[in-house]
Parts: structure tokens; sequence; C-alpha cells
């Protein structure tokens, strides 16, 4: 069965993601292995994406972006998936580029967005804590004002693009004492910042080319117009704002991962010898593959119209979570099916479905955890 036209793609977009698929054959794919082994991508690659204009094809041209749409992003997120890479941080890149653009300054929005564009920087999200993951009004880490300026303290855990951010876009207490702990999105720069350290990489049990890490700050200076939208106590705000174009982008990551799944294993099964017959000959093969297909064209159909409802601006908080919860939970359960057909292969890393398996386990928790989508989507009913 030929994979479902995506409702929101047209003429323009099937040229683009031909032209998206080619960038990450030729620049992404030969290097995948160095990439693991190091456990990190490359600067070089972020830069060509950057003139290709893919990392924030869906922020207007006045500030460096290609001026598309959140579909031109979703191309991207998929692509990637089909070329079982799970390390280059694209996504959360961008997820910083959006907050910027929707809540920072005009002066904020022209520092940034342009060499964020480029691939010049690469942009890190710093929420999660030791001590605080979903529950983020619970965070630690504080920025106070001296100097001119904050002193930032604290230390952040699993910072996606750790390593090679030039800037992070930080969760800290700014008031305490206020409503909703008074907490403040900052726009932090790394270069040269005294007090500042990046923990060693984290030894992760899939996304092995991923460079999360901790990241600490020992009064660090930052300024006074690094507080994004330049109003403190914004943050919780800004960042329920921002949820859904997350939540959406692990939705699309994970009917992607499903489909990709999906067709390793039917190629395999129609390969595989087992007791005279390929495995696709035996009627448990074709069972399992059958409901394996039925869930990739029910998460292909329901992630579409979220896309859909994203490109028009409509998306709402619990649909989104819904995504979220629904379909990285349905990645994990279909590719644990997928990699039973392929016996000890499935165990081995150097089969594709193996690193999928170990991929897939973190879209449960990242983005907030599949419990807390859970209690989200209790909550609007």
């Amino acid at each position: 069965m030929k994979p479902l036209r995506s409702s929101w793609m047209d003429a323009d977009l099937e040229l683009y993601r031909d032209q998206v698929r080619r960038f990450v054959a030729a620049e992404i794919v030969p290097r995948q292995a160095a990439w693991r082994e190091q456990r990190r991508v490359d600067r070089t690659v972020w830069r060509r994406a950057g003139e290709m204009g893919l990392l924030l094809a869906d922020i207007p041209a006045a500030y460096g972006g290609a001026g598309g749409s959140y579909a031109h992003m979703a191309v991207l997120w998929e692509a990637l998936v089909q070329a079982d890479e799970a390390g280059f941080g694209s996504h959360v890149h961008a997820l910083a580029a959006h907050h910027i653009h929707r809540h920072g300054t005009e002066a904020q929005k022209l520092r940034y967005l342009p060499r964020l564009a480029s691939g010049e920087w690469i942009a890190a999200i710093a929420m999660t804590e030791p001590a605080a993951g979903s529950d983020l009004q619970n965070i630690a880490a504080t920025a106070v004002r001296r100097d001119g300026g904050y002193r930032l303290n604290g230390s952040k855990s699993f910072v996606s693009n750790g390593q090679l951010a030039d800037l992070v876009l930080l969760a800290a207490k700014t008031d305490p004492a206020a409503s909703q702990g008074g907490i403040s999105l900052l726009l932090v720069e790394t270069g040269n910042l005294a007090g500042f350290q990046r923990g060693p990489v984290l030894e992760l049990i899939g996304r092995r080319g991923q460079d999360a890490c901790e990241l600490f700050f020992d009064d660090a200076f930052i300024p006074a117009d690094a507080v994004l939208g330049g109003i403190e106590g914004k943050g919780i705000s800004q960042i329920g704002k921002a949820m859904p174009y997350e939540r959406t982008l692990l939705g699309i990551v994970a009917v992607a991962a499903i489909e990709r799944a999906v067709e390793l294993t039917a190629d395999h099964a129609r390969g595989r010898k087992l007791f005279g017959k390929s495995l696709f000959d035996l009627q448990n093969t074709r069972f399992k593959l059958a409901e394996a297909q039925t869930q990739a064209v029910v998460g292909r159909v329901f992630i579409d119209w979220c896309i859909e409802r994203m490109i028009a601006g409509d998306m709402e908080a619990d649909i989104a979570a819904m995504a979220k919860w629904y379909l990285t939970d349905m990645q994990c359960t279909v590719i644990d099916e997928c990699l039973q057909l392929f016996g000890g292969y499935g165990y081995c890393l150097e089969y594709p479905i193996a690193q999928m398996y170990a991929d897939a386990r973190v879209q449960k928790i990242y983005g907030g955890a599949n419990e807390v989508m859970k209690e989200i989507i209790a909550y609007s009913m």
C-alpha cells in the first residue's frame, strides 16, 4: 500500500520535499555513523541547512526565515525520520525560534532569528531540572536583578543541543514570591559567559547523535534585555502558548516513525525465509502487519488534520496533547511489534528497527510526559 498523500501537501510542497530529501541524503545520511560515535552533530551541517533555508522555514523572511508555513517544517521532520536521523536537533532549534518570533521584542527578533535561520547560531531550550520536569513551577533556577542585569544561578538537565548551543532559552524564577512562581524565559548567550559550564554529553539509550547534557550557571551575568518579550513573569504563559507547536511536532515524528517501521518490517518479512516459506506467508505475520499498517493510516489521518490546524493557526492545547500522547504511545507499541518480527536481528543495532526502538522511548517523556497530556485532556472535558 502506498503512503497516503497528506491533505496539506500541494505541488509546491512536493517540490520542496524533494529538495529536503536530497539534502538529507547528501549531507546527513553519510555522516550519521560518525555523529553517533562522537555523540553530536557537526556544526557544518547546521550551516548547510541554514543556507538551504531549512532551519526556520516557517519564520518570515524579514527575520531571516524562508517565509513558509508549519507544513514546511513538517516536511523536514518527516524527512529526517525517514532517513533514521534522530540526532540533528532541528526541532528544538525551531521551537526556540518560534518562542522568539511569537513573544520576543522586535530587537530580540532582529538579533537572534537571522542567526538561527542561517545556522550561525544553534539554539537549545533549558527548562527541566534535576528536581523539576513537567512541573515547571517548581524550578529552582533564579535570575536576580543586580548590576544592571541579572545574576543567574542554577542547573538544567537533559538539554538537547546543549553542547553546541550558542543561545539557550532558559526558564528561571525572577520573582519567586509572585503567582506561578514569577517565572521568566531568558535568552542566554553562551559565548564567553563567565559562570557558565556544560556537563558531559549524557549517555542516552537512544538518539546517540544528540548532544544532550546538563548546563550549570554560577552567578552568570546576563543583561537586562535578556528577558523574552521584555516583561518579567510571563514565562509560564509563553511556554503554554508554544506547547501546540512542540506537541504536534512530536506527533509528526511519531507517525513518520510508524510508517518507516512498517515499511522496513514488510520488506524484511517478504525476504526472510522461515520453515520453507517467507515470513510474510505466515498468517501471524500478516495479521501483525495488517494491524500496524492500520495504525499507521489512522495516525497519518489524525496528524495531517493536526498539521492543517497548525497551518490555520487554530490548534488547541488539548488536541495537541492528544496528538502527543496517543501518537507517541502508538509509536512505541508499533515499533515493538515490528521489532519482534525481525527476531534476533531486531536486537542488533546494525538494523534500523533496533535503533528506532531505542530512539522512540523518549517520545513519551519529553515535551511533557504522556501522563501530563492525559491531565490536560481531562481538564478540557
